[in-house]
């Protein structure tokens, strides 16, 4: 089946977009990155309370993510950009001032058909190579648009190769000048609520 390229119109986002979420990160299942090898950052249901969203459909979104590292913590001694992503927003796990930075992300609301889960999570893939965890950050979310429903799968190759369309369907759609421009609400950088 082709999948559409870019979700959310031209002139978007477009009611009820944006929505905007929060929460500090949690330990989620221990998938993300150990099955799939696309690490999520999970913020409790809870956090679809903001702005009175927790009827939010179960599906696959984009949108940005805005980080706070001044309270995380990891099994790592520090978070550093890789060659291929360069410190023009490099984090460091540590006691300084406030970390924050501003990230594209895909997220998954929803129960996961695939795994049978009993229990509805928000799982953010934060686009970015992140060289440690980041437990216990503080994390705001716009989201921006839906790409797709929640579904199941044959088998994992199957969700893996599902999830990295997802992947780029959510960084073709915010390159978009109106989304794009998303990236700047100052939502994403304020975490007087931690």
């Amino acid at each position: 089946m082709t999948r559409a390229q870019y979700a959310g119109p031209d002139d978007g986002p477009t009611t009820p977009f944006p929505i905007k979420v929060r929460g500090k990160v949690i330990e989620g299942f221990g998938r993300g990155s150990k099955e799939l090898g696309i690490p999520t950052a999970n913020i409790p249901v809870e956090g679809l309370d903001v702005g009175g969203h927790t009827d939010l459909e179960s599906g696959v979104y984009f949108g940005w993510a805005g980080l706070d590292l001044a309270t995380a913590t990891s099994r790592s001694l520090k978070l550093i950009d890789t060659p291929q992503n360069p410190a023009e927003n490099a984090l460091k796990l540590s006691a300084g001032p406030h970390t924050t930075a501003v990230y594209p992300a895909v997220l998954s609301i929803g129960f996961n058909p695939f795994y049978k889960n009993q229990k509805r999570s928000v799982e953010v893939h934060v686009i970015h190579d992140f060289q440690a965890d980041f437990y216990n950050a503080s994390m705001n979310l716009s989201i921006l648009g839906f790409i797709r429903a929640e579904q199941d799968y044959q088998d994992l190759d199957a969700l893996i190769a599902d999830i990295k369309v997802d992947i780029e369907v959510s960084q073709r759609s915010l390159n978009r000048p109106n989304y794009e421009a998303s990236k700047h609400d100052s939502f994403l950088t304020t975490f007087d609520w931690t």
